[in-house]
């Protein structure tokens, strides 16, 4: 008797390929990559398409496990589900952009997005570089075993903008630690660190956000402020 061929088993990663590879879908997650929840209506209007075909991408992608989904009231807010998918997508981003021409990041709306943007949590962009480098060649960051981990001049430098410098008691893993950037194709900062410092940033208004993009714009305080430090 012959015996039947084994069956291909699908890897699981292609479903998930297949749920991101959808223009709509990515144009949704791209417009979540920037780390802010945001409720249907402006998901939708994101990616151009009528608020019942956006319900549909949107339970793909939560099916998934691209998204999560928070309801507060009769109100429900999308966001990437976390890190790791973040990550991922950036990394997509890094590989798609490898035969861009430089001539692009002139061009509006590029331009703004490669000089400062929102990368799920933290800052990225020419801006986001810049501050991880500063970090590091100031030695308030050093190199350690989970990524980066913070120094004395490295706390000073936390008290100096406004931060509490106990929020580095729990370094680790998640703390801080270098993501590739796919517009400078250099490392910015990621991690716990880089959330707390694009939050207070914000709340500072140093930096502002663009609506219906991930771009950040830098505002007077902040050229003031923001640059003077780095």
């Amino acid at each position: 008797m012959v015996k039947s061929a084994t069956p291909w088993v699908e890897p699981r990663f292609a479903r998930v390929a297949a749920a991101i590879a959808d223009p709509t879908r990515a144009r949704m997650l791209s417009a979540l990559l920037g780390g802010a929840s945001l409720p249907a209506g402006e998901i939708a209007k994101a990616a151009g398409v009528n608020a019942s075909t956006a319900s549909a991408h949107l339970a793909r992608l939560t099916d998934e496990g691209l998204v999560a989904v928070r309801e507060q009231g009769r109100h429900r807010y999308f966001r990437v589900s976390d890190a790791d998918v973040a990550r991922a997508l950036e990394a997509l981003s890094l590989v798609a952009e490898r035969t861009s021409g430089d001539e692009k990041w002139l061009r509006e709306p590029y331009r703004p997005l490669k000089y400062a943007r929102s990368c799920y949590h933290h800052l990225a962009g020419e801006l986001g570089v810049l501050l991880l480098h500063r970090l590091l060649e100031r030695g308030h960051l050093v190199a350690g075993e989970c990524g980066y981990r913070i120094t004395r001049p490295g706390l000073d430098w936390l008290e100096e903008i406004g931060l509490d410098p106990k929020l580095a008691g729990a370094q680790g893993e998640r703390f801080a630690y270098p993501c590739l950037d796919w517009s400078e194709r250099r490392d910015h900062l990621a991690g716990r660190l880089a959330t707390t410092l694009l939050e207070h940033f914000l709340a500072r208004r140093w930096l502002v956000r663009v609506a219906q993009s991930r771009a950040l714009k830098l505002t007077a305080s902040g050229q003031r402020s923001l640059l003077g430090l780095l």
